[in-house]
């Protein structure tokens, strides 16, 4: 008996009651007196019932669930946009179902997939790296599910989108080295499918353009932005080759602090040799020595700022627009990483 799952006849019957009162009592319906509520509440609490929730919702045809497909939980500015995702979700009694894509289409499809038959009532989405066909979205465009790309985005889908300008964040940290002296400077970089390193890439361009630099394809590197990538394309194409750049613009700050590190055991001084600037103001460039100058990067704003899109489509306070692109601002954070004046 002690497995046994509790009902509302089972407390109907211990108090000596109506089911349907109970089923009022519970829902805190305002016909039932509140000296009865609290003796339901309470009766309930004693023997252990739960609330089938999802039956309960289904029923309304809403599970109070948001979905949040993303790239890698364990990357900081994830972990930020979700913080402010979930601060808005949960105040308005949505809960989030989370999971990660680790940068794989074919897990992304699957992931899609879970969060469809588990009847989300949203879906928010960041892209993997390697996601090309976006056809596992279509079934909640079909079925009439909101879906909002935040960051890494399909431009190709109807859907809201939330954005920073990487346009110009690419060229201010482009401009930024620039003006520091250096004239030599390398871009790395992640897989240029994406929008937001191909953004940032055009404006690294851009500003060299504008600058009277030529662009040169060799110092523009794409790679997986690994430890190990950042750490054997500086020691085979700087170290061995002896090609030295006077700045390094990188797309994350991680990567930064690891190009950091090897120059530095190489014998290189930063940025009195090499100045480095990274990307998304994560906490390690601030303890990175010496300190990482970085575009600081909204995520909590982010966050906040798709699932108010969503809940305010939900209430009726605001309705998706399938072709409206949020950016929001950004702003270049100098430290000592880039400071050669």
């Amino acid at each position: 008996m002690e497995n046994k799952e509790i009902t509302i006849y089972d407390i109907a019957k211990a108090l000596n009651i109506s089911p349907s009162t109970v089923s009022r009592g519970l829902s805190n319906h305002p016909a039932i007196n509140t000296k009865t509520k609290n003796k339901i509440l309470k009766t309930a609490h004693d023997m252990g019932y739960q609330t089938n929730k999802f039956a309960s919702n289904l029923r309304k045809k809403t599970t109070n669930t948001i979905g949040v497909i993303i790239p890698r939980l364990d990357s900081l500015f994830m972990s930020s946009v979700i913080a402010g995702i979930e601060k808005v979700a949960n105040n308005a009694g949505y809960n989030l179902i989370i999971s990660q894509s680790l940068e794989s289409e074919k897990k992304e499809k699957n992931n899609a997939l879970t969060m469809y038959n588990s009847r989300v009532d949203g879906l928010i989405v960041s892209l993997s790296n390697g996601t090309r066909d976006y056809s596992h979205f279509k079934k909640f465009i079909d079925k009439g599910i909101p879906l909002l790309f935040f960051d890494r985005i399909a431009e190709e889908l109807p859907s809201t989108k939330v954005v920073i300008d990487n346009f110009r964040a690419g060229y201010t940290a482009t401009q930024h080295l620039i003006e520091q002296g250096c004239k030599k400077i390398f871009h790395i970089t992640n897989d240029m499918h994406r929008n937001v390193y191909r953004d940032r890439f055009e404006g690294y361009k851009k500003a060299l353009i504008d600058y009277s630099i030529a662009f040169k394809e060799e110092l523009f590197v794409i790679n997986d932005m690994t430890e190990s990538a950042i750490v054997n394309y500086i020691e085979d194409e700087i170290v061995k080759k002896q090609n030295v750049p006077d700045g390094i613009f990188l797309t994350s700050d991680s990567s930064a602090a690891v190009a950091i590190t090897t120059l530095r055991h190489h014998g290189f001084s930063i940025p009195q040799d090499i100045a480095v600037v990274g990307f998304n103001n994560d906490i390690i460039s601030k303890v990175t020595e010496p300190p990482i100058t970085t575009i600081n990067y909204p995520g909590v704003e982010m966050g906040e700022t798709v699932a108010r899109i969503l809940l305010n489509h939900f209430t009726g306070n605001g309705n998706l627009n399938l072709t409206n692109t949020v950016v929001l601002n950004t702003d270049l954070i100098v430290r000592k990483s880039s400071l050669k004046s």
